[in-house]
């Protein structure tokens, strides 16, 4: 069994990184290695594909420029074989080119796709060339030959499986296979990708294929803590999550983690171990089917939510108007992640706007609606939270920050809070101290 290891942007964005990245996998053990876009490198293709869509050409080209201009010194410092410098300088090269030529054509969404692939192939490409003038044995196992998805944007398994299997047979024997994490088919074979932070994605849909040992995903954090360090001093990692703690923290915002990361291994028991690349000795967070306490453990926020107060008098008790509500929001595709009910309304969040004119319209032939944006749900992960004795402590966040909405029974290890995002940090700060430093009020 061969572990599989990811390793974000900041791991490989600079050369003392790949560097310390080097030193981490070579461990004498058969491995796979996702790596990401080098850090600022998506961004930048981003900022990119927005100036072709906005027919910007000039623009596009300053910043491609700039780009390409950040990776020569990587390269020189990072590979003084002479022949290995000249062939990854020709790659980049072409990778450039293609970008640029990218600028005189029409913009699509494949198109803008195409272009945010090009940050996985240069990190993988350059990191492969690192590893052979140090002697490593590795080879690129091209995602784009394998990583799928089908016409529900999910991944296509057993295609997958059956591709990854034939690619990685048909490499040459090695001890690293590193891949690209992010990008991937979608079911017309066009390029597309598993969205920011798909990577981690990536690392578990491929573990889960190959029924891989462990998950390892490195980045600049030791792994999960208990708040959020840019915003909270003093925070603490967890050691242990459960796969449910851990999926509901990186869905409402924990950024270490894409929120689909441990769908794919929580079936076959591969445990997720995050760990800092930076400092590697740091025990990191184990994520498995193991929880090691009760409580509140951490908390996380979600931004950019918008509430939606739904009020009917004459059907908010009828059969049917529920439903009729669901409807709307399947309609255009739109998850909600927060619901509550009274006698006179409904009020709900959304985190995808782009369709809300549409939903609102088709909401107001059965319902006055009242929207407030600018909004953040909170969400209190822990093993039984609802059920825990120390629960009560949270809830004195009440007399500090006007709470619009609070979900509480719906999962027996989540309770959310839905605020105005102008009282996050205020919010957060609370909490922290009510929950993790409560010494009574």
């Amino acid at each position: 069994m061969m572990k599989v290891l990811k390793f974000g942007g900041t791991s490989v964005g600079s050369i003392e990184n790949m560097s310390n990245v080097k030193t981490i996998i070579n461990d004498g053990h058969k491995k796979i290695v996702v790596l990401s876009a080098m850090s600022g490198t998506t961004n930048q293709l981003v900022a990119i594909s927005n100036y072709i869509k906005d027919e910007k050409r000039d623009a596009a080209m300053v910043e491609i420029h700039q780009l390409y201009d950040s990776y020569i010194p990587v390269i020189d410092g990072l590979l003084t074989d002479k022949n290995l410098n000249t062939e990854v300088k020709h790659y980049v090269s072409d990778i450039f080119s293609f970008i640029i030529q990218a600028t005189n054509k029409t913009f699509s969404k494949t198109l803008e796709n195409e272009v945010l692939a090009q940050g996985e192939l240069l990190s993988t490409f350059i990191f492969n060339a690192y590893l052979t003038q140090e002697g490593i044995r590795s080879v690129v196992l091209p995602a784009l030959d394998f990583m799928r998805i089908d016409a529900a944007k999910e991944p296509d398994l057993p295609y997958i499986k059956r591709r990854f299997q034939n690619v990685f047979n048909a490499s040459e024997a090695s001890d690293v296979y590193i891949t690209q994490g992010f990008v991937c088919l979608d079911a017309d074979a066009k390029i597309s990708n598993l969205q920011r932070g798909g990577s981690d994605y990536t690392a578990t849909i491929i573990a889960a294929v190959i029924r891989a040992e462990e998950v390892q995903i490195w980045t600049d954090i030791d792994g999960m803590h208990n708040n959020d360090p840019r915003i909270i001093e003093n925070t603490k990692p967890i050691s242990n999550l459960s796969y449910d703690e851990a999926a509901e923290l990186a869905y409402f915002g924990a950024k270490i983690l894409h929120p689909q990361t441990v769908t794919p291994v929580r079936a076959h028991n591969i445990p997720i171990r995050l760990k800092n690349t930076l400092n590697p000795q740091a025990l990191g967070t184990l994520i498995s089917y193991q929880t090691s306490e009760n409580g509140v453990k951490a908390m996380a926020v979600k931004d950019g939510i918008t509430a939606i107060k739904i009020k009917s008098d004459r059907m908010l008790l009828a059969h049917g108007f529920l439903r009729k509500i669901f409807e709307v929001f399947e309609l255009y595709e739109t998850a909600i992640d927060m619901i509550t009910t009274s006698e006179v309304a409904v009020s709900l969040t959304i985190d995808d706007a782009k369709n809300l004119e549409y939903i609102i319209a088709e909401l107001q032939k059965f319902a006055v609606i009242e929207v407030d944006e600018n909004q953040s749900i909170v969400c209190l992960v822990g093993h039984e939270v609802a059920n825990h004795q120390d629960t009560f402590k949270l809830f004195h966040i009440l007399k500090d920050v006007k709470i619009r909405m609070i979900s509480y029974g719906g999962s027996n290890n989540n309770i959310s809070l839905l605020i105005n995002t102008n009282d996050k940090i205020k919010t957060l700060k609370k909490l922290n101290t009510y929950v993790f430093d409560w010494v009574g009020v």
